[in-house]
């Protein structure tokens, strides 16, 4: 696949700064689910996670270290390119999911025996919330399945955005913190 080039504003959610990256653009991509891409941003060479934004486009998050090495500020319009790429880079393991695999010997040799996208989806799947309660039931129910050797979570709709820190309902929220439903 080509590249795919263009413009956007680094924008704040909340305590995120990300890029939305315009649909026209987005729609150049393979899946309305997560895709991985590597690319420039501001000139500086990067592998980007792009999210979807849970109404047909993406996003990613712009970290501290990629912002100060590019050298732009929130509201800079960043130039930008990128391409997806097949070989997903492993996802950070949050520290509960490493303790159950404590406990779960066979859902960990699943784990490790699956893509490091299904590992992503896995992990999507069970930070989609702000309770504690329903993330660990998440984290049980991750155990029995990868235990049962499903390899991929269930009645998971990997195109809604599952960072809920940026998010409502699975639609990322716009740069003042409403719903973006409605927006241009």
């Amino acid at each position: 696949m080509a590249g795919i080039c263009f413009t956007a504003d680094l924008v704040e959610i909340g305590s995120q700064t990300l890029i939305r990256i315009p649909k026209l653009e987005s729609e150049k991509l393979p899946s309305r689910g997560m895709v991985m891409a590597e690319g420039s941003f501001a000139g500086v060479d990067t592998v980007m996670p792009l999210e979807p934004d849970g109404e047909g486009s993406h996003w990613f998050r712009v970290e501290d270290t990629l912002r100060a090495k590019a050298g732009v500020a929130v509201r800079d319009t960043i130039a930008l390119s990128l391409r997806p790429v097949k070989d997903w880079p492993e996802p950070e393991t949050p520290e509960d999911l490493i303790a159950a695999f404590t406990s779960a010997p066979d859902a960990h040799a699943v784990w490790l025996d699956i893509t490091p996208m299904a590992r992503w989806d896995w992990i999507r799947w069970m930070r989609a919330t702000n309770s504690a309660k329903t993330r660990q039931g998440r984290i049980d129910k991750m155990m029995s399945m990868l235990t049962g050797g499903k390899r991929r979570p269930c009645c998971f709709n990997r195109s809604l955005c599952t960072d809920v820190s940026v998010s409502h309902r699975g639609i990322l929220l716009d740069p003042d913190g409403h719903d973006a439903v409605g927006a241009a």
